[in-house]
């Protein structure tokens, strides 16, 4: 059974990079949760060096894509590009979480409340919605096996992932941040605009416009998505 999943783990990602390993257990320990007891060595450090790497293949590509963009801006386009949402999107996309080895309590749960969430918002929240963080791990530890059976060469990693990483953001499909965008718009409109925490109490954040209440927000897991969907149903 383990030997069947193994070689569907391979064909799968042979599939999606065009990528053939020459060392398979690299793979395999990508795709290997460390809440999976250590008979493998687990994606654990993959993940760490993977998001290093990634994250120098986007500086890179975008550089020289858009020479006339500051540093801030390509930061800011890099660091969307790399997120954990992002990445997560990457992974339910080719329904990587379904090779992953993991022991972990309400995976699948997790996994399509991220899915439905990711309808309302086709290319990316921008922290309104919460991505399990498992799944950018597996994306994060499939680049740096890659990395690694490569030879360390960041142009063959780059090739065998960027088909997998679209769509990306650009600069013209990059959107602003729900809780800036309101608040320039209450600014246009010489609005006033404030924005209550209750999430200690209730778990929301509720935003009045000229001191009445016109949306709430409310998130469980985390006070900045809780935050942002209030700006956003506001907006």
């Amino acid at each position: 059974m383990e030997e069947q999943s193994f070689q569907q783990r391979e064909r799968l990602v042979e599939e999606i990079t065009g990528y053939k390993f020459k060392n398979p257990d690299l793979l395999h320990q990508a795709f290997t949760h460390p809440s999976v007891p250590q008979n493998w060595p687990s994606n654990d450090r993959m993940e760490y060096l993977g998001d290093s790497v990634l994250s120098l293949m986007i500086a890179r590509e975008y550089y020289f894509a858009y020479p006339d963009l500051s540093s801030k801006d390509l930061t800011e386009l890099r660091s969307v590009n790399v997120d954990t949402e992002k990445l997560a999107r990457v992974a339910i996309k080719y329904n990587l979480h379904n090779h992953l080895r993991c022991q972990i309590q309400s995976f699948n749960e997790q996994v399509e409340e991220f899915r439905s969430a990711t309808l309302e918002y086709p290319l990316h929240s921008l922290g309104c919605i919460y991505p399990p963080k498992v799944l950018a791990d597996i994306v994060e530890a499939l680049i740096a096996a890659i990395y690694f059976d490569c030879n360390f060469s960041i142009d063959i990693t780059w090739q065998a992932v960027k088909d997998m990483l679209q769509p990306l953001i650009t600069p013209e499909t990059l959107e602003i941040q729900p809780v800036t965008k309101i608040m320039q718009l209450c600014q246009k409109n010489k609005l006033k605009i404030n924005i209550v925490d209750n999430w200690d109490t209730t778990r929301e954040f509720e935003c009045f416009v000229d001191g009445k209440s016109v949306a709430k927000g409310k998130s469980n897991q985390n006070k900045d998505i809780a935050k942002n969907r209030a700006a956003y149903n506001a907006y």
